[in-house]
């Protein structure tokens, strides 16, 4: 019967986590994050003009 109880509350506690980070978008925000950073980087490269 302990076992159960460590499942569900391990079930619950995903639920949780999943559904604070869809509430309040932060994967989005993360990805946003990431995105300036890699814009930055490749806005420094050099380009070859020729396409």
């Amino acid at each position: 019967m302990d076992i159960v109880l460590i499942i569900l509350a391990v079930i619950l506690a995903f639920f949780v986590v999943t559904f604070a980070i869809y509430w309040f978008n932060i994967d989005m925000k993360l990805v946003r994050k990431v995105y300036d950073l890699l814009q930055k980087h490749y806005d420094k490269m050099k380009r070859d003009k020729k396409l």
